[in-house]
């Protein structure tokens, strides 16, 4: 049998070479076959993890931009849609701005994630309330009682208005961006970001356009954010080691970061949006320039986008992705991290494996020498020895090398190299292992979330559905105060799942609490009757009063109702409970009382808006049964008003037509007799008839006066109005009254502009009531005084006031409202021997208000008054 096989074939190229140098030379091919598809192996795997890592880190780093950008934003949404169910069931109205200002401080202190909150109607009206702090905030405000002007309020915990000089002429809120962003989607819409008015920054805005039943465009409801805001929201999120998150528009220009850099510059003091290419992070600069390069339009990126590109030799991964969910924020997210966050234990692993490669590569090379300088055996005993060599292929598997001695630290070299190369593949597959648990404890916590999310907005749906149901109900809006409470009671116990709901009112000198109407979940029952007094539990009546809701988890240990405890709380085992006040006129006049049992119960702030919106319910039904018995005591008073007018008109028209013609014969007669047609008379006698005559006349004055004052209580009137010159009407009644003027040397005069317009009037009509406040000014004036006449149109020329003004003896303020109340002269030492009916003024103002004006008096003592008619100015 020839066994001399290997002198052939592929073999026959060694003949000739020493056996050392092919032992050394085989060897060294091994081992560097061995070491370098390791070595690859390595580098490959490492590289290929290092980027499914860093895939999941940014895929998951902006599924969490995007899910707390979404929760935020939504947050005012939420808040709005809650307004617009309040403005639903009618307890906010867009055309009473008045009534917001408490409720969005109280929105404020609910949604924190809102820096203001604004109403703005189509009348110019706009509220805003914009937070400072817990304690404080500011009050925005223009409508009519501000001239349309935007004024600016500090408000403090007391609720105290300070007026801050800042102030917006001309303020017209349907120009600004959050209006104008919602009337033009006609639904909710967020805005383009915009500056604020009166700071350096950059807001955006929720905003909500509010119609009517005809769809009518009533107003705008909106909630501002700082951009600032979002930036915060970006800092939160820790991306690697040097990484970072960014959101631009489709225009480039920079919305957030995550670093502390602002998205604009200041120019000349105001706020100029920065480009993301310009910003001074160079990571951000560099990613939104590559980004501009790698596509021409950003309107192209309509989905996910996982890229990478180098930077200063360096690479780094990026994903943009736009966000999704609000249709009007056209919005990128960018997340950008560097490849060297994750490359660092890869390449330290790669180092040691080189270095041991190269460390086994050179102790093969010696052992092959020695090797092949010590074999003395036959070539048969080497082979037997190979034979032994055996190479396991499992997980433990080593090489095991029996025989020559420098071949078995040969193997030994070798185990020790796959158990380095083994430990780097442990350490790379528990990093996974913990990132993926990472990633499913998230997962488990949104899960959380959003079924708590779930919950809390089905408690809401059903806390609207009875808040509706309330807001309709009859009893409620008719001020059936007996019924109304039995319903909001019951109402409220079934919606809160609650055992006790009850309605507490102060008695009239607010000793004590009386309860109007006590439900009870359990046994479905309505009772009323209970009280509580002030001289029994005086820390409670004082929380009542000071705070509008007490929420109360546990009872046992809460100060402000120790005094209830052993007497009323332990006994039934009542262990949380909440209370709302009750305000009417800006008074507590009592408290809505609901009562947990048996289970302690932490009060949620959805059950804590609801029950004050139970409390305001309540409010609504007193308020409508005071308003219902004012109306109709009102009314009875108007009719017994009606009456006793109708009667006093009668009973002065009889009287004066019964005394007019005996007063007139009694005139004729005295005439007669001073003309001596009965007969001569004597000094003494003409003395008398003068007298009589001078008494007769005064009376027929007074008696005129009271039948034209019954005309016009009676609207036995009428107005002849026609075209006339108001220099003219105010001449002709100056000159009237000149020959008093001149008798006590009182200086008369009047300012009348030129060429004014003609006024509608009832010409003779008018000038008797300026010839009335003439004679009254020269007559309750001393002599060497001054009075003249006024006459000055407003702005708008819509009215024109006639001012008839005095420097005599004045009056009182407290004397004034008396001056219009007929048959009454007010009494002063210095008008004692002044004589007068008590009518005329009476009849200046019937007969003003007959032209549809109105008369105003201002006086002050020993300086004069001043007396202005104001009458509608009819261009003819």
């Amino acid at each position: 049998m020839n066994k001399n096989t290997g002198q052939s074939g592929v073999f026959s190229l060694f003949k000739g070479v020493p056996l050392r140098r092919i032992l050394i030379g085989l060897f060294l091919l091994q081992i560097l076959l061995a070491v370098g598809l390791s070595t690859y192996l390595s580098i490959h795997n490492g590289q290929k993890a290092v980027n499914e890592v860093a895939s999941e880190l940014r895929y998951e780093v902006a599924n969490r931009v995007e899910q707390n950008l979404q929760t935020y934003l939504s947050t005012l949404r939420q808040e709005l849609r809650g307004n617009q169910n309040i403005i639903d069931i009618g307890l906010l109205k867009m055309e009473n701005l008045a009534t917001w200002e408490s409720y969005l401080i109280k929105q404020l202190e609910i949604f924190p994630d809102a820096i203001a909150l604004t109403a703005s109607n189509e009348q110019l009206e706009h509220l805003a309330v914009e937070k400072l702090n817990d304690r404080q905030f500011l009050l925005r405000k223009a409508d009519k009682s501000t001239g349309y002007d935007l004024y600016t309020y500090k408000i403090d915990s007391l609720g105290q208005r300070t007026q801050l000089p800042e102030a917006i002429k001309n303020y017209d809120a349907r120009s600004r961006p959050d209006y104008q962003a919602a009337v033009n989607a006609k639904k909710f819409s967020f805005s383009q970001i915009f500056t604020a008015l009166t700071e350096p920054t950059l807001l955006i805005s929720a905003s909500l356009p509010i119609y009517n039943s005809q769809g009518q465009l009533l107003g705008v409801n909106s909630a501002l954010t700082h951009i600032s805001q979002i930036g915060d929201l970006l800092q939160n999120i820790i991306v690697g080691k040097s990484g970072q998150v960014f959101i631009i528009e489709r225009s480039g220009l920079l919305v957030a970061s995550s670093t502390t850099e602002e998205p604009f510059r200041l120019q000349n003091g105001k706020p100029i949006r920065l480009a993301a290419s310009q910003s001074e992070n160079s990571l951000t600069q560099a990613s939104a320039k590559y980004l501009t390069t790698k596509f021409s339009n950003f309107d192209q990126i309509q989905s996910l986008q996982q890229l990478d590109f180098s930077f200063d030799g360096k690479r780094q991964f990026l994903e943009i992705r736009p966000l999704e969910g609000e249709l009007n924020l056209n919005w990128l997210i960018v997340v950008a991290v560097p490849e060297a966050d994750f490359m660092g234990q890869i390449e330290r692993n790669t180092q040691t494996t080189i270095f041991l490669c190269l460390g086994a590569l050179g102790l093969a090379t010696l052992l092959g020498i020695i090797t092949a300088r010590w074999i003395t055996q036959p070539i048969l005993d080497f082979s037997a020895a190979t034979k032994d060599l055996a190479l396991a292929n499992g997980e433990d598997s080593v090489v095991i090398v029996q025989g020559i001695k420098e071949l078995e630290v040969l193997g030994e070299s070798f185990n020790e190299m796959i158990q380095q190369l083994r430990k780097s593949f442990t350490a790379q597959i528990t990093k996974n292992e913990e990132l993926e648990l990472q990633v499913l404890q998230r997962t488990q916590e949104l899960q959380q979330e959003v079924q708590v999310q779930i919950n809390t907005e089905r408690i809401l749906k059903k806390h609207h559905q009875v808040l509706a149901e309330l807001a309709n109900h009859k009893a409620i809006s008719e001020g059936k105060l007996e019924t109304a409470f039995k319903v909001i009671t019951e109402k409220a116990a079934n919606a809160l799942e609650i055992e006790r709901v009850s309605v507490w009112l102060f008695n009239g000198d607010r000793t004590k609490l009386q309860c109007i109407s006590l439900y009870e979940l359990s046994t479905q029952r309505h009772s009323a009757g209970l009280e509580r007094n002030l001289a029994d539990y005086p820390i409670y009546f004082k929380s009542l009063t000071s705070a509008r809701i007490i929420a109360i988890s546990d009872t046992r240990t809460d100060l402000r109702i120790q005094e209830l405890w052993h007497e009323l709380l332990e006994p039934k085992n009542i262990v949380s409970l909440i209370n709302t006040s009750i305000w009417v006129g800006g008074e507590v006049v009592g408290t809505v009382l609901y009562e947990q049992v048996d289970i302690p119960r932490i009060w949620e702030l959805s059950e804590q808006n609801f029950v004050s919106s139970i409390a305001e319910f309540v409010t609504l039904t007193l308020e409508v049964c005071d308003r219902k018995r004012a109306e109709s005591a009102l009314r009875e008073a108007k009719e017994a008003a009606q009456i006793a007018k109708r009667a006093k008109s009668t009973f002065l028209g009889n009287i004066s037509h019964q005394l007019l013609t005996p007063l007139s014969s009694i005139l004729g007669i005295t005439e007669a007799l001073q003309n001596q047609v009965y007969g001569t008379v004597n000094e003494e006698q003409r003395q008398s008839l003068n007298t009589l005559e001078s008494n007769g006349k005064n009376l027929l004055e007074l008696i005129n006066q009271i039948l034209e004052f019954t005309d016009i209580e009676s609207s036995k009137i009428e107005l002849q109005l026609a075209p006339t010159s108001i220099q003219g009407l105010c001449d002709s009644s100056l000159s009237f009254v000149k020959h008093l003027a001149l008798e006590k040397n009182i200086h008369l005069s009047g300012q009348i502009l030129e060429e004014l317009e003609p006024i509608q009037v009832d010409e003779r009509r008018i000038r008797q009531v300026f010839i009335n406040l003439l004679t009254n000014a020269i007559k309750f004036t001393k002599e060497g005084g001054k009075v003249w006449i006024e006459v000055q149109p407003n702005s708008t020329n819509e009215y024109i006031f006639f001012s008839v003004v005095d420097t005599g003896i004045g009056m009182l303020s407290d004397d004034l409202f008396q001056l219009f109340q007929p048959f009454v002269q007010v009494e002063n030492p210095s008008n004692r021997d002044a004589t007068g009916t008590g009518l005329g003024l009476v009849m200046v103002q019937k007969i003003v208000e007959l032209h549809g004006g109105t008369v105003h008096a201002e006086s002050q003592l020993g300086k004069g008054s001043r007396f202005t008619v104001k009458l509608p100015w009819k261009k003819v």
